[in-house]
């Protein structure tokens, strides 16, 4: 045969090339995509703008300069062989008093954090109930898990909550007891609504349910590390709730521009998982320049450095949302009939409640072309399909940043604007071009 002939492709690559074109023909289909500098940032996680701060670099430089020479930029292993140092050691400790912790336990990524935390800390017979909106992470940790059953509740819904915890009672003497464990897994902003979980609520709900002290809530605060409570110390603490969660998670890829994970608990917890926490036990740590990017960031929440761009952030929040109903008011106002005004509403729909987060979802249906049409105009912001979200709610995610200004949020809702009205023009002329074609309207 010769070289250049091209190969069979393999019943394998057959299989993967077929579950692909799927994806391709109902456009859900990912890619690897880069955005230029030039274009204004709607959609990464990058909420307090720290990743392009100067004054958090200098403190990053600095926090390297002034380390001692045994410090290689590599963390050498797994931190129970050689990759554990006495900066981590110290570093777990500052966070964890920050945070009015017991103890922490560091973690290369949130997702490694979730996925050792629910995959060895649930006991056989304990139950796991988790929000449905839940991150992926917590759903591969719980794959694993030797936990007696998953149980998901509506998202929110503190009714929802009541009726699976009750309904858990009633198949499990081990529960009523004490005997057993409920692990309730919420998160306290949700990465594509951007709304907050009613956490009081939830803690109240399990003391009086569960009032043998079984109940366990844990508590993912990913996007909301750095935006709420005083310093950024999360949602958490704004509620004052630090000592009725029995684990915390806060991350640091998103408001900290730095990456990595730590893991708020007791100190038995914190031991249980260095003996049994897989993504933890069998990976090499984080490096230090890892860590010192971290250490650089807690320092500046510590300082109150970040209390200024939160409140601007809040600022952007309340005046994007105004100006997105007043868009969508105006459009349905204008809408000449129903058909005009059916096709709006498919166009683009806010909800009217406003977020208490950066985080934006623009309902339509026709997300990728909405989110390429932004693109095309310097905005970046992704459309969001299935299966990341539920059918029925396609939409592009909008994220707000400390950095944005009011003329660029403006500058976004005039294109989505232009978009909606051209897209409803166009679709009110294909609607009436095949009213002419049908057989009906040729009699």
């Amino acid at each position: 045969m010769s070289p250049n002939t091209p190969t069979k492709p393999s019943t394998l690559e057959t299989a993967l090339s077929q579950k692909l074109n799927i994806r391709r023909t109902t456009s859900t289909i990912r890619r690897l995509t880069t955005t230029s500098p030039s274009d204004i940032d709607f959609s990464s996680n990058d909420f307090l703008s720290l990743a392009s701060n100067p004054d958090l670099r200098r403190k990053f430089i600095h926090e390297l300069d002034k380390s001692p020479a045994h410090h290689q930029t590599g963390s050498g292993g797994s931190r129970l062989l050689d990759g554990n140092s006495t900066y981590a050691l110290d570093l777990e400790k500052q966070i964890a008093t920050f945070h009015a912790a017991e103890a922490g336990l560091l973690c290369n990524s949130g997702f490694d954090a979730n996925v050792g935390l629910f995959s060895c800390l649930p006991q056989e017979g304990d139950v796991i109930i988790y929000d449905e909106a839940i991150h992926a992470s917590v759903h591969d940790g719980m794959k694993l898990s030797r936990a007696r059953e998953c149980l998901p509740f509506l998202h929110n819904d503190v009714q929802s909550l009541d009726k699976v915890i009750q309904q858990c009672l009633d198949n499990s003497a081990g529960l009523r007891t004490g005997k057993c464990n409920v692990f309730v897994a919420v998160e306290t902003v949700y990465s594509m609504d951007g709304d907050l979980a009613p956490l009081r609520q939830i803690a109240d709900l399990l003391k009086h349910l569960l009032p043998q002290g079984n109940a366990h809530l844990i508590v993912d605060e990913a996007h909301s590390t750095g935006l709420y409570g005083p310093c950024g110390r999360g949602l958490v603490a704004e509620l004052g709730l630090e000592h009725e969660i029995t684990v915390r998670l806060h991350t640091f890829g998103k408001a900290l521009a730095c990456n990595g994970a730590v893991l708020l608990c007791s100190p038995t917890i914190r031991e249980y998982l260095i003996n049994y926490a897989r993504p933890l036990i069998y990976t090499t740590f984080m490096s230090y320049p890892s860590l010192a990017a971290v250490k650089a960031s807690y320092d500046f929440l510590a300082a109150g450095r970040t209390e200024a761009l939160a409140e601007d952030l809040g600022r952007l929040i309340r005046e994007f949302h105004r100006q997105l109903l007043e868009l969508q008011e105006e459009l349905t106002a204008a809408s000449c009939d129903s058909r005009s005004h059916a096709a709006v509403k498919a166009l683009i729909r806010v909800p009217r409640k406003r977020p208490k987060s950066p985080i934006f979802a623009v309902l339509t249906s026709e997300p990728q072309v909405l989110a390429a049409y932004c693109q095309a105009q310097g905005f970046t912001v992704r459309g969001i399909v299935p299966p990341t979200v539920a059918t029925g709610t396609e939409r592009v995610r909008v994220c707000l940043h400390a950095g944005n200004t009011l003329a660029q949020v403006e500058g976004l809702v005039q294109v989505l604007r232009s978009w909606v009205e051209m897209r409803r023009a166009t679709l009110l002329r294909e609607s009436a071009d095949s009213a002419l074609e049908s057989p009906r309207a040729r009699l």
